[in-house]
């Protein structure tokens, strides 16, 4: 491909990702109260700020290692692995910023040049087919690249994915589900003319298919996403059916209680900077990514790049046989419920490769991410968890469901998922996180104009699905029709494949599976 001239990426081919790494921009210079605008507030603003030394950081991160990836009882069977990467994919568009991993530095203007956070795809469309067009195909297609006879992100000629948010290839999963959410946007457009009356008036195609897509998406985050994570009870307190006039028909309303704005909704650090990082527990050590490809952990501390074939990590081509297999990581309908990975239970044990993460995915200092959650938590402000539940009117946790020495406070990130696996077995968030992330989810959805939620709050979806009016990641990705097909490598393949890995005297690695990789490997 030769778009390098174009694309902003290229700069940069082994930029660093933001997984727990890099902070976006404007975090540094957060105020104390909320905003009138801007993009980063808090829920609290009253809370006195936790402090803790590097000391009992570093004590309470040690203590967040996962000792027994393979025990089955920490797995969450009502949460399929694939809703771990869902997050991650929903976390960046909701924090879309396109120079966040090249802008390292204080940015005082972060605070208002930025626009506010919402469910839009813009991770997807980028800024649109006349300012972005090296992400766009004819017709408003989206682009995507074919090699090895499988698809994967339209890429440069030095391999950097040309797409709306360069984070989406920081590991193989989330690049896929990049990946599905270009081909549903392609299903859609080819089959507007199946949905008659879809396109409303004044829309083109293209207009039409976007608007479709986003609030397809935005129903499938809200009646999917946060559902398994916040629990039935929590989101129906937050999200009501009833009628906006007397004698109208029953809608969708939001119920906030904490999370309040002025003038445009911002992001809470409290949500980006603890509540929304629970999905860094649900992350097994390794997966299954299809039936040709053996089990591989998700990192290494060997960069992608130098082991291609040992790790999941992204910022790289992908290797030849490794496109997705979702029914291994979503339900899809029809499909074997023995190769479903479950995500591992919400709680306060990350699997090890995230204690050790490699260098593309850390921008600078610890490599270990409970430890960076844990510092950013407390460099930030953030208040304790005993603190918020207090604020919430929710009962606190005692020191002993905390599993922590008494000192002074917790913090609100290791509360809330130690809170999960007190209140809610580790099966979702528990009632102080779970709020949090409701109302914040639901409250920026309700803040956008463009949102089903704000302009048609009636609206059901209509696109094909395993229940009408209903619409799942696994509606999604049939509809889109990627990963739905076995791959099961060359047709010449018998037992263990030898591939390229690390170099060593004995000759090319054969991949086997890790001792730490548990769940369903067939």
């Amino acid at each position: 491909m030769t778009q390098q001239e174009t694309d902003p990426h290229a700069t940069d081919p082994h930029a660093t990702a933001s997984h727990g790494a890099t902070e976006p921009r404007g975090l540094r210079q957060l105020p104390g109260s909320r905003l009138a605008q801007g993009r980063f507030g808090r829920m609290f603003p009253r809370l006195r700020a936790l402090h803790l030394d590097d000391g009992r950081l570093a004590e309470i991160a040690a203590a967040m290692a996962e000792t027994a990836p393979r025990d089955a009882d920490g797995d969450n069977d009502r949460i399929p692995a694939g809703y771990s990467y869902l997050g991650q994919f929903i976390d960046h568009d909701l924090t879309f910023d396109p120079v966040s991993s090249l802008i390292k530095n204080s940015d005082p203007d972060a605070l208002t040049d930025f626009r506010t956070p919402r469910f839009d795809l813009d991770n997807v469309y980028g800024r649109g087919p006349r300012d972005q067009p090296y992400l766009y195909d004819t017709g408003g297609r989206m682009l995507v690249d074919r090699h090895d006879d499988e698809l994967d992100l339209p890429r440069n000629s030095r391999d950097v994915a040309l797409i709306g948010d360069p984070r989406n290839d920081e590991n193989v999963f989330v690049s896929q589900i990049q990946l599905t959410m270009l081909e549903f946007h392609n299903a859609v457009l080819g089959r507007l003319a199946e949905f008659p009356g879809a396109v409303k008036a004044g829309e083109d195609a293209f207009t039409a298919t976007q608007r479709i897509v986003r609030w397809h998406y935005q129903w499938m985050v809200v009646h999917d996403f946060l559902r398994r994570i916040v629990g039935e009870t929590t989101l129906r307190d937050v999200l009501r059916r009833e009628p906006l006039v007397p004698g109208g028909e029953p809608v969708e309303q939001v119920r906030p209680r904490f999370f309040r704005w002025m003038n445009e909704a911002f992001m809470p650090v409290e949500f980006s900077v603890a509540a929304y990082r629970f999905g860094h527990s649900m992350i097994r050590a390794g997966y299954k990514l299809n039936t040709f490809v053996p089990a591989r952990p998700i990192f290494t501390s060997t960069p992608a790049r130098e082991d291609p074939l040992g790790h999941f990590g992204g910022f790289r081509k992908l290797p030849p046989f490794w496109q997705v297999e979702w029914a291994r990581f979503f339900p899809l309908p029809g499909a074997d419920p023995a190769v479903l990975q479950p995500a591992r239970r919400i709680d306060t044990q990350l699997a090890p490769p995230l204690l050790d993460m490699p260098p593309e995915q850390v921008a600078s200092g610890s490599r270990n991410l409970a430890l960076r959650n844990l510092t950013r938590g407390v460099r930030l402000g953030l208040p304790s968890g005993e603190d918020v539940a207090r604020a919430m009117g929710v009962p606190v946790l005692s020191a002993v469901d905390l599993g922590l020495p008494a000192a002074g406070g917790t913090p609100l990130w290791f509360y809330l998922l130690r809170e999960s696996r007190v209140r809610a077995d580790g099966k979702h968030l528990g009632p102080t996180g779970g709020r949090i992330v409701a109302e914040v989810f639901l409250g920026l959805l309700a803040a956008d104009p463009g949102s089903y939620l704000r302009a048609e709050p009636g609206w059901r979806p209509f696109l094909p699905a395993a229940t009408a009016g209903d619409f799942t990641m696994p509606d999604l990705i049939a509809f889109s029709g990627f990963g739905l097909t076995p791959v099961t490598g060359p047709a010449s393949a018998s037992g263990p494949v030898p591939v390229t890995g690390p170099a060593s005297a004995s000759g090319p690695a054969l991949v086997t599976e890790p001792a730490f990789v548990s769940g369903p490997a067939s």
